[in-house]
């Protein structure tokens, strides 16, 4: 054998040397990366679920705004579920209203705490309150309105209330009642409420004594409120309820000045001036790099059965069962309201400030079995005529709790947890 015939054999030797250790690196390493994207599916399908994020497309950003395009979540249909709600007791909650707690003044029916929100195209993400303590902490969340935001405030202290241990939470109130604040401690979170039923300031500002037979707002004046909310993260307004008249009394001045004018104005447009007050004070003041904000649209009322096929003169008193008519929509509900309201929010937007509409007034309308009507305190004592006539009395407007409210603040709690 020759020198060149033994480096030939050598280099052949090598080469067969050399192919199932290249093959073995390719083949390991492919196995890596199957094992790498088998755990990211896993990991990304564990978060989805514990933290209820609806989550279609990783590529699509978290934005509300996104949320909304990906699924409708006011569009769907009331399931009954007495597997998974209420999401709380009743008489375990903390701070429960008296107006609100149907149960502790003799409702016997409780089928109005067992219904679920369920949007046509995707799943509502259920309510985790360890998740929105921990995206509140250090934060302020804050509601601001009439008593219908604050039955949403009240639904959301007891939906957190619920996995707070005892003595870890506190509640007060200051100024005179119009600022109630829930302090989860060891969060060092606050869930506000701040009475503000006009959002300017009326004559109506009080949060006890508020009924007048002349309801005056003084559309250009917000500051007295609006000062206890500039520091907010998270602020959730509502307006509606005191503006169902045909007209309202208007102040240009102050209510301690003699010079004031007033005038008469016809609805909506008194509600247009309030909110354009509104919307510009949001514009010069709010941090827009810190805080979210929200708008509750109307909250229907049930007080004329004879919408809903009941009988004249009677209302949601005795009633059990939900609407089940597709669209039902009560004449109480004023569309000219809602379109002022979406026609502020898209003006702000023009102005670079996004304003989130939770729309609540669809769903909500089906539920005529979800109101106190009777069964709830009653702060001054019932005549005669009433006591025998239970209709007359009958709250139709509130809703009692758990029930409707806790739907709005999975609502909420679904874009919070987007954004």
């Amino acid at each position: 054998m020759t020198w060149r015939d033994s480096a030939t054999k050598l280099k052949m030797a090598k080469k067969q040397l050399m192919v199932p250790a290249t093959w073995g690196i390719r083949s390991s390493f492919h196995s890596l990366i199957a094992l790498l994207v088998a755990f990211l599916v896993i990991a990304s399908i564990y978060v989805t679920q514990n933290s209820g994020v609806l989550i279609e497309d990783a590529t699509k950003s978290k934005s509300s705004d996104d949320l909304s395009s990906r699924c409708n979540l006011f569009s769907g249909k009331w399931v009954f579920d007495n597997k998974s709600y209420p999401l709380y007791k009743e008489k375990e909650c903390t701070f429960m209203s008296d107006q609100l707690a149907c149960e502790k003044f003799g409702r016997k029916d409780l089928n109005y705490q067992n219904w679920r929100w369920q949007p046509h195209r995707c799943d509502l993400p259920r309510f985790n309150a360890t998740v929105l303590l921990e995206r509140l902490r250090n934060k302020r969340l804050m509601f601001v309105g009439d008593s219908l935001n604050r039955g949403q405030w009240v639904s959301m202290v007891c939906l957190v209330d619920s996995v707070i241990p005892t003595g870890l939470q506190s509640m007060h109130q200051y100024r005179n009642g119009s600022l109630h604040i829930f302090k989860a401690i060891e969060y060092n979170a606050t869930i506000e409420f701040y009475w503000s039923p006009l959002l300017v300031e009326s004559n109506s500002d009080d949060p006890v004594n508020h009924r007048v037979d002349d309801r005056t707002v003084r559309v250009q004046g917000i500051e007295k409120h609006a000062r206890h909310w500039t520091d907010a993260d998270i602020l959730v307004f509502n307006s509606y309820l005191w503006w169902r008249r045909a007209q309202m009394t208007v102040l240009w001045g102050s209510f301690e000045s003699p010079d004031g004018v007033y005038r008469k104005v016809e609805m909506p447009r008194v509600y247009e001036m309030a909110l354009k007050t509104w919307s510009d004070w949001l514009e010069v003041h709010i941090n827009r790099t810190k805080t979210q904000m929200f708008f509750v649209s109307l909250s229907p009322t049930h007080q004329k059965a004879l919408e809903w096929g009941g009988a004249e003169g009677q209302n949601c008193y005795n009633e059990t069962e939900q609407i089940f008519t597709e669209g039902y929509r009560g004449q109480a509900s004023c569309p000219e309201i809602m379109r002022a309201v979406e026609k502020t929010l898209d003006d702000l937007k023009k102005r670079g400030l996004n304003v989130q509409m939770i729309n609540i007034t669809q769903l909500s309308e089906h539920r005529k079995e979800g109101h106190p009507s009777v069964y709830r305190k009653q702060w001054e004592p019932l005549k005669e005529e009433q006591i025998s006539n239970p209709s007359s009395y009958a709250d139709c407007i509130h809703w009692c709790l758990p029930g409707v409210p806790d739907v709005w603040n999975e609502l909420l709690y679904a874009h919070i947890i987007n954004l």
